[in-house]
């Protein structure tokens, strides 16, 4: 009797981790499908009571767009932090969350070193380090920003400007969104290996398509290197 309530237990157990594991998965498809790319590192991540923007550049359509909740800016270069963009999401209540350079130069806005943390509403907003490794862009010392976003239970990395460094290896999220342009971030082959690190379920190529640097070439190598590897990419179509 003992060996048949065990092996019964053992189905149920079973059952319930596999709806666990597809209601998950169902979270996160959908939060993939309300994360709009804006081109370049931008993005708008739609929430079911909240919206937030990421690094908004060279936007041109706004008309559906309601002012964000909260905006957050990587790091201060003109590609991620444009005032003329930032402006079309901000509204009466909008909140902006920003690496330390940046917060400097926007009114209002709250600074985040990477390691700090902040809550606002039901969206928790952690910044982690973005740098470069192999060159003088984006130097760990001047402490520019990625994030994970937690938004309606879902982990969203947006990575920065960064190459693959070290301290991936600690992120945990369920989204990734990676830069693959090479030259002021990793190369697409670099951010392979950083997805294989990280181990999101679901990985969205950034960092091209702007005229600054990269094609939707890098992003198609992205997602074929990363073909059996069980992380789907996601190619976005900018809005």
């Amino acid at each position: 009797m003992s060996r048949i309530l065990s092996f019964t237990l053992m189905a149920v157990l079973v059952i319930l981790f596999a709806d666990l594991n597809a209601a998950e998965e169902g979270a996160n498809m959908k939060m993939a499908e309300n994360i709009i790319w804006l081109g370049h590192d931008g993005f708008l991540i739609k929430g079911e009571n909240a919206s937030v923007c990421i690094d908004p550049y060279k936007v041109k359509v706004k008309d559906s767009y309601p002012p964000a909740d909260i905006i957050i800016i990587s790091h201060e270069h003109g590609d991620h932090m444009s005032p003329d963009d930032i402006a079309k999401f901000v509204g009466e209540k909008t909140v902006i969350i920003a690496a330390k350079d940046a917060a400097e130069k926007l009114k209002g806005a709250k600074a985040l070193l990477p390691g700090e943390k902040i809550k606002i509403g039901d969206i928790d907003i952690e910044a982690v380090p973005a740098y470069n490794i192999n060159k003088k862009f984006h130097t760990k010392e001047s402490n520019k920003n990625g994030y994970i976003v937690t938004i309606n239970g879902v982990r969203i990395y947006h990575a920065g400007d960064t190459d693959f460094i070290p301290e991936m290896k600690d992120i945990k999220c369920d989204i990734a969104l990676l830069p693959v342009s090479g030259k002021y971030v990793m190369t697409a082959e670099e951010a392979v290996e950083a997805a294989k690190t990280i181990k999101p379920k679901i990985a969205i190529p950034m960092h091209y398509g702007s005229g600054v640097v990269g094609t939707i070439e890098d992003a198609k190598k992205f997602k074929e290197w990363l073909k059996g590897t069980g992380i789907e990419v996601v190619i976005k179509e900018k809005y």
